[in-house]
């Protein structure tokens, strides 16, 4: 089997790892990525990433030319691209750059041109609802009408596909899994000696973006209304909200509870993780259901609750999102933006340590069999058998 992706998101090597174990299950298969050749992430200015050719027997990274260096929706290949089409002759051709996007549309009108007769399939992580006006709604029409199956990182956007009128094949499943060998328990005493964290201490973490969604300042509520109880907090990340949770924090003297790392590499971010009692992932849901309006932001997957649960760290989350379905019965979950339904969920591991170690057991085990990289690869390439 002959399997193109394309996507900016593979321009980092280290989430092609999915990929890589794919090209490695069956002895027939081959995975051709495409790559934008030159992108500049964010629009940061004088930041423009120029991609490698590289090959490694059954999988390559292939740069394209590109036409929109930032926009994924406006993002198109050139001429190049139909040279690699005749070449390659793919028999899955995936776009990972949502229902709307042009790129899909181009490789959807390739593959009829030439005649190739591929399987085509788009992921998105797209999870709220919308209205299209004219061109735009022809172009995601188009889309769907030609997708012979799609990948969703998420359930809510699997349902919104639905209620778009898609009827064909949806799997749900993230686009990313998690390194094993990288996101993995270990002992950190040197690095728990430099942060002034001692063996007994109950370690409260988060990892991300200090922004309101992200559902810091519920966490910071929650922890001041158990400060009786001995915790630490340790917040991996920045953001706008950084002074507001440090100021708060003073108000109610536990400042010197608080240890804020501001940048952490990734490849680094699992020392930090395992030195965590719980990870916990407060986000809220912003978008208004009411007016109906795409405006918003709901957790699309929150990617750090399964490297913690490779690291056999219990979860707490709230239940925006996908956040429910990731978790399941392999941690808890609480009621977005409810403080005291989060006081009483870490009392929970807090004052149960032997439940507290289950929830991590149960976690790395359902980490292990659905989230690694290669078991996200089994579960894509039996998608693509379905299709083919």
């Amino acid at each position: 089997m002959k399997i193109l992706v394309a996507s900016h998101t593979y321009i980092v090597d280290l989430n092609c790892e999915k990929l890589r174990a794919l090209s490695q299950l069956e002895s027939d298969i081959e995975v051709t990525v495409v790559v934008p050749k030159r992108w500049n992430p964010g629009g940061v200015q004088n930041k423009i990433i120029e991609t490698e050719y590289r090959d490694e027997g059954k999988f390559r990274i292939v740069p394209v030319s590109n036409f929109s260096q930032n926009h994924q929706g406006l993002l198109t290949f050139g001429t190049d691209l139909i040279s690699l089409f005749q070449e390659f002759r793919p028999n899955i051709i995936q776009v990972e750059q949502g229902s709307k996007a042009l790129a899909y549309a181009q490789m959807i009108a390739l593959n009829k041109f030439l005649g190739l007769k591929a399987k085509n399939v788009f992921f998105t992580w797209w999870n709220l609802p919308y209205e299209l006006k004219f061109p735009t709604s022809l172009l995601e029409k188009y889309n769907l009408q030609n997708s012979h199956g799609i990948i969703s990182g998420n359930q809510d956007g699997a349902e919104i596909l639905r209620a778009r009128g898609y009827n064909g094949t949806i799997k749900v499943m993230p686009q990313l899994g998690v390194d094993e060998t990288l996101f993995t328990p270990t002992s950190q005493p040197e690095l728990a000696a430099k942060l002034g964290i001692k063996q007994d201490d109950f370690v409260v973490g988060f990892v991300g973006r200090f922004v309101p969604e992200k559902g810091l300042m519920t966490l910071l509520n929650a922890l001041i209304s158990i400060k009786d109880k001995s915790w630490k907090l340790l917040l991996l990340g920045r953001g706008s909200l950084q002074s507001e949770l440090m100021e708060k924090a003073a108000e109610n003297n536990i400042q010197d509870r608080i240890i804020l790392i501001e940048s952490v590499p990734h490849d680094e971010v699992a020392k930090y993780i395992n030195l965590m009692s719980t990870l916990v992932l407060p986000s809220e849901t912003t978008y208004q259901f009411k007016t109906l309006t795409s405006v918003g932001w709901k957790e699309q997957f929150g990617h750090v609750l399964i490297e913690a649960m490779a690291c056999q760290i219990p979860v707490i989350g709230s239940d925006s999102g996908e956040i429910p379905y990731v978790i399941g019965d392999a941690g808890l979950v609480f009621c977005e933006g409810d403080a005291k339904a989060l006081a009483d969920c870490l009392l929970q591991l807090i004052d149960k340590p032997e439940f507290a170690e289950k929830l991590g057991e149960i976690a790395y085990q359902k980490a292990m069999v659905k989230y690694t990289n290669k078991a996200l690869a089994k579960e894509q390439l039996e998608f693509y058998k379905e299709l083919v």
